[in-house]
């Protein structure tokens, strides 16, 4: 019997040919925006930018910077924020005794013999008392501040706005102000998330901005992302997988084990991929505890414009608001018919 020949019509042909390519221009447009994403954090220089500790060298070849021998740990006793002023740089660290006891006045150090000559020294000054006061979850103040940065108060607005920025984005903290009468600020987990990569008794920072940036890849790239395309983007911050960093540790273990075992990724292998590929997704922690909004805003800031500027993400994002919402009003609802 021969074999039955089935004549697709012309406006089949034309709807197959429509969709794909549809998925093609929607891969490239993905594609694009990841490519800008990459440059924006090479421009603004996220995690090597100059108030990040300054003790990477070269390598050989120039392509990436290596960790000098025996990386400096970044532990519980010692914080350390490098800040360039014009024509060199100067390194602040913020060494925090064993015997000291929390909430004492010796947890603040003496900043007395350290070259503060630029506002970039005073943001990194400041960086340094927001993180170990948050690890020491202590509410902060306005005069404590001031007095870090040796009582500038005449360009405090401007420390503090930028010191916010990079707590924010390097660290995915958010820093607000609790108390406007008194001048008390408190910091905060950036996004709605309650993990910051540091808790159950592990000294380090906070790893929160690493997690939202893997997040917003993931996001950009039409919500899975592979392996190979979050590296490349983690790359440009100075995280290498394998290698470990002299301020986040081993990356490649906080991401494909710690963000996995608190449910804030997936990690897959793609079951039609030759050769075999790993892919990321946000885990059911992500959509539950943020939003693609929120992580979106993060990405935007990174490019320095507003979420609107990725049109087809800002569309998923206000559709996926308004199915949280939907879906909180139903929960209330059920609620309250039980009663």
């Amino acid at each position: 019997m021969p074999p039955v020949r089935i004549k697709l019509s012309k406006r089949f042909k034309s709807s197959r040919r429509a969709q794909y390519q549809s998925r093609r221009a929607s891969t490239q447009s993905q594609d694009l925006e990841i490519a800008q994403l990459s440059r924006a954090l090479e421009e603004t220089h996220l995690f090597l930018c100059p108030q990040m500790p300054g003790n990477l060298k070269a390598a050989p070849g120039g392509d990436k910077p290596s960790s000098p021998q025996g990386p400096q740990s970044f532990s519980a006793s010692s914080i350390g924020i490098t800040a360039s002023a014009s024509s060199k740089s100067s390194e602040v660290s913020m060494n925090q005794g064993e015997e000291n006891s929390p909430g004492t006045s010796e947890t603040v150090p003496d900043f007395m013999n350290v070259p503060v000559h630029s506002l970039d020294s005073k943001v990194a000054v400041l960086v340094n008392f927001l993180l170990l006061k948050y690890r020491m979850k202590e509410p902060i103040t306005k005069a404590d501040m001031l007095q870090v940065i040796n009582d500038c108060e005449v360009h405090f607005p401007e420390i503090l706005l930028r010191a916010s920025e990079r707590v924010e984005m390097l660290f995915g903290l958010d820093l607000k102000e609790v108390d406007p009468t008194n001048h008390c600020y408190g910091i905060f987990i950036k996004s709605g998330l309650t993990y910051d990569g540091m808790m159950h008794g592990e000294a380090g920072v906070p790893k929160t901005g690493i997690l939202i940036l893997i997040l917003g890849v993931i996001f950009m790239k039409g919500n899975h992302a592979t392996e190979e395309e979050i590296w490349e983007v983690l790359n440009v911050t100075g995280l290498y997988s394998g290698e470990k960093h002299f301020i986040f540790g081993e990356p490649k273990q906080l991401i494909t084990e710690d963000f996995v075992r608190e449910g804030y990724l997936e990690f897959r292998q793609v079951a039609s991929a030759d050769p075999a590929q790993s892919e990321f997704l946000w885990g059911p922690k992500a959509h539950a505890e943020t939003t693609k909004m929120k992580v979106l805003e993060f990405i935007a800031k990174v490019h320095g414009t507003d979420p609107s500027s990725f049109p087809s993400q800002y569309e998923e994002a206000l559709q996926d608001e308004k199915e949280k919402a939907q879906a909180r009003i139903s929960a209330k609802c059920l609620y309250y018919s039980k009663f």
